[in-house]
């Protein structure tokens, strides 16, 4: 089993994912700590109630590194095997990206590489991909680079985009969706099925019982 950190700012759904497969025994998982940069975040009232141990670290007052290096201090003593990014609002440095390489994933409301980037995020990437008129769409769990939403994609879902849609009924089926791929890719990584080699990441196939 592997310990799971998770990096969240707002409601926290995705870490709920995550939470609930490791619960149910569906992912070889658990999540250990969650990590906020936002105090008044209902996240922290999920780890609560989960019994996870969590930390605020506002970055209120200080620079993009000091803020960082209280990250890491606590990142240091609880040691996780995979640092997942569900949500988190703030672009990390490249040093930090670099310390944990391999072992940070993220995951973005759109088909990457289409729709990311820095300042793509929430409702900004919906609404951009209705107005492209686009007729899928969908979310990407990627390994983090230096390259905001640019590292390596591990795995992908589809929704339609529908007629009628406006950039919040599309969040909502991109957040489905997300809540199904995430855990599974966090499983994956559990069972040691995903791979990162030359700059590019991809599931193991299920092994052919009968071959």
């Amino acid at each position: 089993m592997i310990d799971v950190a998770v990096m969240a700012s707002g409601g926290g759904t995705d870490f709920q994912s995550i939470i609930d497969a490791s619960e149910s025994g569906e992912i070889n998982a658990k999540v250990t700590l969650l990590i906020t940069d936002n105090p008044d975040a209902y996240c922290v009232e999920r780890a609560k109630k989960h019994d996870i141990d969590h930390s605020i670290i506002d970055h209120e007052g200080k620079s993009r590194t000091e803020h960082e290096s209280e990250i890491i201090e606590i990142l240091e003593e609880n040691d996780p095997d995979l640092i997942v990014l569900a949500g988190y609002m703030r672009i990390l440095t490249d040093e930090f990206v670099e310390r944990y390489q391999g072992k940070l994933i993220n995951i973005h409301p759109a088909l990457l590489p289409l729709f990311g980037g820095e300042g793509m995020y929430g409702e900004k990437v919906h609404r951009n991909v209705l107005e492209a008129g686009m007729k899928r769409s969908g979310c990407s769990v990627h390994f983090v680079t230096s390259e905001v939403d640019g590292g390596p994609i591990i795995d992908q879902r589809c929704v339609p985009v529908k007629k009628d849609d406006d950039p919040h009924s599309l969040a909502e089926r991109v957040k489905e969706k997300e809540h199904e791929l995430l855990p599974a890719v966090v499983g994956a990584i559990a069972e040691r099925k995903v791979v990162l080699e030359d700059g590019e990441a991809y599931i193991l196939p299920e092994k052919d019982n009968n071959s």
